[in-house]
C-alpha cells in the first residue's frame, strides 16, 4: 500500500469551535435499516420544534459555522423539517439535509426550496435493504443518484452530494461511480466514500471506568469476526489508476495520529466528458484562508452557480502547481474557452481507528460534531453517551498487534 506524505497537503484549519458544520439530529427515526450504521432507529424518538431551536442556537452560541447539517434517523421524517430549515436559514447558517432521500417528494422538495434549503446529502449505497433496489450494486444504483440528481436540478441552484459507505466487497465499484460523477457533474457537486468501521471485542476490550463493556449492545456493533480496516491510502490507490492525474489538495489528520489521513478532499475541474485537473493545497489554502478573512466563516458547500464557474479558479494558477497542469490541459484546446468548466469534490472519510495502544484516533477538526447534554460529542459516536453517559475507552488484548490488525467502532 501507498506511504503518503501528510506534508505533501494542505492540513485544513477547521477546529471545534470554528468549523465548517455542525451536526443537528432532529430525529432518530429512520424508513430504513441500513448495515452499517452508527445510530439506533427509534420510531417515537422526534425532538420537538423547541428543542431543535435550542440546539442551533446553542451551536451558534458555541461553534462559528458556515453550514448545518440535518441528520438523524431521516430528518425528512421529522414533522417540523420545512419549519426547522427555515429557522437554520434565518440565522445565516447553509441548512444541509443528510437523508437517504425515500421521503422526498416534488411537493416537499419545493417547500424546502421556500424556506431556504441549501444543498442535500443523499446516503446511496447496495447494503441499504432498500425497497426496489435490494439487489442492486453500486453502478445500478447510479440510476437511483440520477433521479435525485435530477429533482435538485429542477427547483435549481440546490447542492446536491451524495455519501457511500465502502466495504471490502464494493470496493470495486468505485472507479464506476466516479466516472459517473463525472458525466454528471453539471448537477453532481460533491462524491462522499466513507470507510466502513466495526466495533467488535476480538482485538480490543472496552471500558466504563474498570467495568468491561459488551459492546454488542450497540448499533453498530459487527456480527462479523476479524472485520479488517479499509484505510485511505487504499482508495487514494483506486482513484490514482482510474485517474493518473488524481490527487487530493487537503486533509484532516487523525486525534492520536497527526500523520493518518481521516478526511481526504480532492477538487477536480473538469466537463462532462473530461477531467482536466485537480486542485493543488495552495488554491484550498487560499480559498479557505479568504472565504474566512471576507466573510468570518471556512468554506463549506458551494451552490450549484458558483460550482459552475470552474474557470475562475484556474486564475489562482499562479499560486499552484498542479492547477497550472489543469490550465495546460484546458487550453489545449482553444475552444475549451467556450466551454463551461465545472469544479466537484471527491471526498473520503476514515472514521475512527485504534493506535497500538488502543487509543482511539478521532477525526482532528472533524465537521460532524453534535451536541448531547449541552457538550460537543461526535456524532459517529452518540451511541456510547446514549447508552453509557461517556465515550468508552479501549485497550488491546494481550498479543494484539492493533496497527495490523484494527477492529474499532
Amino acid at each position: 500500500m501507498i506511504k503518503l506524505n501528510h506534508l505533501d497537503y494542505y492540513r485544513l484549519p477547521w477546529n471545534l469551535t470554528d468549523n465548517i458544520i455542525s451536526w443537528l439530529e432532529p430525529t432518530a427515526k429512520c424508513n430504513l435499516a441500513c448495515f452499517g450504521c452508527y445510530r439506533k432507529n427509534e420510531v417515537n424518538s422526534h425532538k420537538s420544534f423547541e428543542q431543535v431551536i435550542e440546539e442551533i442556537l446553542l451551536f451558534k452560541r458555541m461553534r462559528n459555522t458556515d453550514a448545518m447539517s440535518i441528520a438523524g434517523g431521516d430528518p425528512l421524517l421529522h414533522p417540523d423539517i420545512v419549519r426547522i430549515v427555515q429557522f437554520i436559514k434565518a440565522q445565516k447558517i447553509k441548512p444541509i439535509i443528510n437523508t437517504n432521500g425515500i421521503a422526498l417528494t416534488k411537493e416537499l422538495l419545493k417547500e424546502l426550496k421556500k424556506a431556504g434549503i441549501y444543498g442535500f446529502t443523499f446516503h446511496v449505497d447496495s447494503k441499504q435493504n432498500r425497497p426496489g433496489w435490494k439487489d442492486s450494486n453500486e453502478i445500478e444504483l447510479n440510476e437511483l443518484r440520477y433521479h435525485y440528481a435530477s429533482m435538485l436540478a429542477s427547483e435549481k441552484n440546490i447542492s446536491c452530494s451524495f455519501n457511500s459507505t465502502v466495504y471490502r466487497d464494493t470496493m470495486q465499484y468505485i472507479p464506476g461511480m466516479v466516472e459517473w460523477a463525472n458525466k454528471n457533474i453539471d448537477i453532481v457537486n460533491v462524491m462522499v466514500f466513507i470507510l466502513y468501521r466495526a466495533v467488535t471485542n476480538d482485538f480490543v476490550d472496552f471500558y466504563l471506568g474498570p467495568e468491561k463493556i459488551d459492546m454488542s449492545n450497540l448499533v453498530y456493533n459487527s456480527e462479523e469476526s476479524k472485520v479488517v480496516d479499509i484505510k485511505t491510502e487504499e482508495l487514494y490507490e483506486i482513484f490514482k489508476k482510474n485517474d493518473p492525474n488524481y490527487d487530493a489538495c487537503s486533509y484532516l489528520n487523525g486525534s492520536e495520529n497527526p500523520e493518518s489521513f481521516k478526511w481526504f478532499l480532492a477538487g477536480r475541474l473538469g466537463t462532462k466528458k473530461k477531467i482536466f485537473g485537480y486542485l493543488g493545497p495552495k488554491t484550498m489554502e487560499i480559498v479557505q484562508t479568504f472565504n474566512h478573512l471576507l466573510f468570518g466563516k471556512y468554506l463549506s458547500y458551494t451552490s450549484p452557480k458558483i460550482s459552475r464557474k470552474g474557470k475562475s479558479l484556474l486564475l489562482l494558477s499562479p499560486f499552484d502547481k498542479k492547477l497550472r497542469q489543469a490550465v495546460k490541459n484546458f487550453f489545449i484546446n482553444p475552444f475549451n474557452m467556450f466551454r463551461r468548466l465545472y469544479y466537484q469534490s471527491i471526498m473520503v472519510i476514515q472514521p475512527v481507528d485504534l493506535t497500538d495502544d488502543g487509543r482511539q484516533s478521532m477525526c482532528d477538526g472533524c465537521p460532524d460534531i453534535t451536541l448531547w447534554n449541552g457538550k460537543f460529542v461526535w456524532s459517529c459516536r452518540l451511541e456510547e453517551q446514549l447508552n453509557y453517559g461517556i465515550n468508552l475507552r479501549t485497550f488491546p488484548k494481550e498479543g494484539i498487534k492493533l496497527n495490523k490488525k484494527s477492529v474499532v467502532s
